[in-house]
């Protein structure tokens, strides 16, 4: 197995494992808006869809030990082949096209940096409930509701949502490209992809403290 060690420390090896745990995360991250979204049907079909995570305990950890080692295997690959970039180029390129240049890179980096502290915030706070003293086990949407109605909390998710549809983005366009489609009839269409879904996450998820606190504010009833 020792050509298996070898291929994996290759950099070829390591974009391949942080383009297929990005992919995973990219699905996790999908399906966890959408959940989400159910707050727009009613509180109720928000709370029913938690409770359903809960029934399963051994399923609900088995996923959260896979999504945590597909985390730590995504930053540490990105770490090496960060160090491995500079080590080989250390002055860079002044490309500033955004999906495909350094300053592309560098948006990733920071971005990256964010997200990982973002996600620490968001389990703290909806989650366990370690930061809201008035945090309710079981009553998700309510939760999310209160939360929401305090400006600095949704400022906090809708930044950090907009670094992740930028992270999506250029993620999944580098995926498609060490996948080998970087051949001009496929790229213009996995850019596209990649946008969309970028847009696709960061405009829902935002959409949610949006309409909290345009309801708490303007009394629109926009969350059911």
């Amino acid at each position: 197995m020792a050509w298996l060690s070898r291929f994996l420390k290759s950099t070829i090896g390591l974009k391949i494992i942080m383009g297929l745990t990005g992919l995973l995360l990219v699905g996790f991250v999908l399906m966890h808006m959408l959940a989400n979204l159910q707050i727009f049907i009613s509180h109720e079909s928000l709370n029913h869809y938690a409770e359903l995570l809960r029934v399963w305990p051994e399923a609900l950890w088995g996923a959260r030990i896979v999504l945590l080692a597909s985390v730590v295997a995504h930053i540490a690959s990105a770490v090496v082949l960060t160090k491995r970039s500079r080590a080989a180029r250390p002055t860079g390129y002044e490309d500033r096209a955004w999906l495909s240049g350094t300053y592309a890179v560098r948006t990733m980096r920071v971005g990256g940096v964010i997200i990982f502290f973002f996600i620490l915030y968001h389990l703290a706070h909806l989650t366990f409930g370690i930061v809201d003293p008035n945090f309710v086990h079981g009553d998700v949407a309510a939760n999310v509701v209160r939360g929401f109605q305090t400006p600095i909390v949704s400022a906090i998710y809708i930044v950090a949502n907009i670094f992740l549809g930028l992270h999506l983005t250029h993620g999944i366009w580098s995926l498609c490209r060490t996948l080998g489609l970087a051949n001009p009839r496929w790229d213009a269409i996995a850019k596209q992809a990649a946008i969309g879904i970028g847009l696709l996450v960061a405009l829902g998820n935002i959409s949610i403290p949006v309409a909290v606190l345009t309801d708490f504010y303007l009394g629109t009833g926009l969350v059911k």
